[in-house]
């Protein structure tokens, strides 16, 4: 970030899951021409900019983020000349493209990976970490995040290399200058080629410790965790000082790095003004907060968060970076549930409500705006009740393990918990119309359509005066006029209010005014700070009862 005003400040970014988004060969899958098929709807919610999960050529052990060729797109997704085409229809249309990069690791079927597990003199034998079995066994007790040992043996080079996440997803040696440089020459190939940006996967995660130690293992666990064990390591600010230097200096690019376990103070070095790092980052705190009081669960949990600690979490983040970095504000992405059903009221009686009540707490914040598809529709989760109706892995290996193996919880509750939390909520296809499979594909959809596509579609929301899209759009275009969106001073009130989220936005001599009412009961709420003639600037209800609200509502002074 830099002191004078950068177009992604002012930007709004729509999140496109491939998969799932529109099929164009009737093979079940979402692709790239698809999505060009598409482009107009995304232009016509007033969108800035595209980011595409990962495209690149892949064995999708983790659905794409395992990158066997990073030069390359997967044949499932359409060809480069099909990449070629999007790019170019989304730039004519006035819509930038921002990719998603994978450099923590890669997948064992990329050719760096098989040239370094050949041997140990070879050219790519440091662009992935190495280490000597130590007593006939692993090097360190570390647990990778997909489960098991984060440490895998290969019989020709008699050593075993760490891998964080699957075993199919071996680690870049960030300390190696030859593999930097290779990852610099590749995001070069990308830029070269006209996209605007990059979304920079587990980025907190590529300087590792600088010793190889045993760490803290918890109560019944077999492994250390190896996520906070690696995170924010000691070179992560000169390796992305770096990247910053070789690829995005001078560039016009918008750069958010994903960034698990990051506090406000490493945000505010990853994304500060004069960091020449990164411009803005993406946090988990507040998707991270309903997680079940049973800590061997972790976020497998089907109850809703308390508003007193959403309300902490957030504005903790806007008043610290104010003035410092830049922040990024989302609900939803591919690997959260739908923001309705999870901290909203997905019953058909306070859907519409309650998704715009959620949109216009985050859209008057400070930051830039990333609507995941679907969100703007108020697509919910699909509340699946068989467990052959998840594809997700992580979602079929907790029901195994918890269920199963542990014998922790019974079917009933584990699934209970699968409805509530797993990523396949995000996944399902985007519902596009009142017809087989919600116009996605011609064929058999790889992850089944949620059941209430006849009634949550685009071309109905698009027809429908009041919709949940028609709100939206009014969200981006208030972004695009009014400056105090981006620059004003947020300020919480109410803090302990349990049913109402309030807060304000000053700039100068103007103030917003943002009330947020979290229930579907009626509530009464009086704001000294509003002048009795203050004008409303957007609401979801079609009148002003003053200090009433209800269910749901939220409205927006300007004074």
């Amino acid at each position: 970030m830099t002191t004078s005003t950068q177009w992604w400040q002012s930007a709004v970014v729509y999140q496109i899951y491939p998969r799932s988004f529109q099929d164009s060969n009737g093979d079940g899958i979402g692709d790239l021409p698809g999505i060009t098929q598409r482009l107009d709807y995304v232009k016509q919610l007033g969108v800035d900019v595209i980011w595409l999960n990962p495209i690149y050529r892949s064995p999708g052990v983790d659905n794409g983020y395992d990158i066997s060729d990073y030069y390359d797109i997967d044949p499932k997704f359409g060809t480069m000349a099909d990449f070629d085409a999007l790019l170019t229809a989304a730039h004519a249309k006035g819509l930038k493209l921002m990719m998603d990069i994978v450099v923590n690791h890669s997948s064992d079927q990329n050719a760096w990976f098989k040239e370094s597990a050949s041997s140990r003199d070879n050219p790519y034998a440091d662009y992935y970490i190495w280490r000597d079995p130590v007593d006939g066994h692993a090097p360190t007790n570390w647990g990778a995040l997909f489960g098991g040992s984060a440490w895998e043996y290969v019989a020709s080079r008699q050593q075993y290399y760490l891998h964080s996440f699957a075993v199919e997803q071996p680690d870049l040696n960030w300390e190696s200058p030859r593999l930097r440089q290779a990852v610099y020459d590749m995001m070069n190939f990308w830029v070269d080629r006209g996209v605007d940006g990059f979304r920079l996967d587990v980025i907190n995660s590529i300087s590792k410790p600088t010793v190889f130690v045993d760490g803290p293992v918890a109560d019944g666990e077999p492994y250390a965790s190896i996520g906070a064990i690696e995170a924010n390591g000691p070179r992560l600010h000169e390796f992305l000082q770096e990247m910053y230097a070789q690829v995005f200096a001078g560039r016009a690019l918008m750069t958010v790095g994903e960034t698990p376990g990051a506090s406000v103070a490493d945000a505010q070095q990853l994304a500060g003004r004069n960091s020449h790092e990164l411009n803005m980052v993406f946090q988990f705190e507040h998707v991270s907060l309903d997680g079940n009081p049973d800590p061997r669960f972790g976020k497998w949990n089907d109850q809703p968060v308390q508003l007193v600690t959403l309300k902490h979490s957030l504005s903790k983040w806007q008043t610290g970076l104010h003035d410092q970095a830049w922040n990024s504000l989302y609900w939803n992405n591919h690997d959260q549930p739908r923001i309705v059903s999870r901290f909203g009221d997905d019953r058909p009686a306070y859907r519409t409500r309650s998704a715009k009540m959620l949109a216009t707490l985050l859209h008057f914040m400070q930051g830039t705006p990333f609507i995941y598809q679907g969100e703007e529709l108020g697509m919910t989760n699909a509340h699946f009740t068989r467990l052959d109706d998840y594809r997700d892995l992580e979602s079929l290996n907790a029901y195994h393990h918890y269920v199963e193996v542990e014998g922790a919880t019974d079917s009933a509750t584990m699934l209970a918990y699968l409805a509530h939390t797993s990523r396949d909520n995000a996944r399902t296809p985007m519902q596009w119309q009142d017809a087989p499979h919600a116009g996605f594909t011609t064929g058999t959809p790889w992850l089944a359509v949620n059941p209430n596509y006849p009634r949550i579609n685009a071309q109905r929301a698009q027809t429908t005066p009041g919709s949940v899209y028609h709100y939206y759009q009014r969200l981006v275009a208030l972004r695009h006029r009014l400056p105090l969106i981006r620059t004003g001073r947020y300020h919480l009130l109410m803090p302990d209010d349990q049913s109402v989220y309030a807060y304000t936005r000053r700039d100068g001599h103007q103030t917003l005014l943002v009330i947020c009412n979290f229930t579907a009961e009626t509530q009464s709420r009086h704001f000294e700070q509003r002048p009795p003639a203050a004008p409303l600037l957007i609401s979801n209800y079609d009148d002003d009862q003053g200090d009433v609200l209800r269910a749901y509502e939220a409205k927006v002074y300007l004074f």
